[in-house]
């Protein structure tokens, strides 16, 4: 099930077979902001090491993709993310909030555990702010809690949020499902960009199904690997093949019949 079953449209195949292939810029700028703030994969990565990731945002959800540390391009993501088909304005902006850049973490010597940096500046700035407020007459009671609450808040809401946002969202991370999915997905991103770029009905309705064929890809592959969903998965497959194929089809004619009509239009020259 890693092998794709026919050959991909040109235009399909280009699609997220690299990070970033439409602004390759974007990934040299990520890379070296890895470099600096995050641990890439080379082999100081062990079982437990957790590299940083680059989030590569698509109009159906993202790509994570880890930063290798000889410097080569990924060519296979580390982690592939669908939105369900039917989300709203909000989930699609909330989908924002778990692919953000992971939080700074502080050790605590003194116990096993670790606190995030903005956890621990909001305790330093709710405790100025409960003595400066006990100064001027507040009462500890009411101070004290404040005090104490906003910490935790800056700690687990995160947590809280990331697990809301990621209910509208189906993720892979195994390395059979990803390379599907990324095949699936650079098919589905042809269709999305020809339907972008026309008013065509089809174009829009295949772009909907592909959509969809992604998302039942990425549930059931949650539960299941490629082997035991492999029927399923090249139907889903060979059914997104067709619908790039025919929309690369009508590209073409569409471009045959607009050079025929400016061929048509244009006035012969005289000798």
């Amino acid at each position: 099930m890693t092998d794709t079953l026919h050959t991909p449209p040109p235009a399909a195949a280009a699609h997220h077979r690299h990070p970033f292939t439409r602004d390759p810029g974007r990934w040299q700028t990520e890379q070296s902001r890895a470099l600096r703030t995050g641990h890439v994969r080379d082999h100081t990565c062990s079982a437990a090491c957790q590299p940083v990731l680059v989030h590569e945002r698509t109009p159906w959800d993202w790509l994570a993709w880890t930063v290798p540390g000889d410097g080569t391009l990924p060519e296979v993501p580390h982690q592939v993310g669908v939105l369900t088909p039917a989300a709203t304005r909000t989930q699609r902006l909330a989908l924002r909030w778990p692919t953000r850049r992971p939080a700074q973490r502080i050790a605590l010597d003194t116990v096993s555990v670790s606190l995030r940096f903005s956890a621990a500046a909001v305790a330093l700035v709710s405790l100025l702010a409960a003595l400066f407020a006990m100064s001027h007459g507040v009462p500890a009671d009411v101070a004290l809690p404040a005090m104490l609450l906003a910490p935790l808040l800056a700690e687990h809401l995160p947590g809280r949020l990331d697990a809301r946002a990621r209910e509208h969202v189906r993720s892979v991370e195994d390395d059979g499902a990803c390379r599907y999915l990324q095949r699936l997905a650079a098919l589905h991103t042809s269709l999305v960009q020809a339907a972008a770029a026309s008013d065509r009905y089809e174009l829009r309705r295949w772009a909907e199904i592909g959509h969809n064929l992604l998302w039942d890809a990425a549930d059931q592959l949650q539960t299941q690997d490629t082997r035991a969903a492999s029927a399923s998965l090249i139907a889903r497959e060979r059914l997104m093949l067709q619908l790039a194929d025919q929309v690369a089809q009508i590209l073409q004619r569409t471009a045959e019949d607009g050079t025929a009509s400016a061929g048509q239009t244009r006035k012969p020259g005289r000798g």
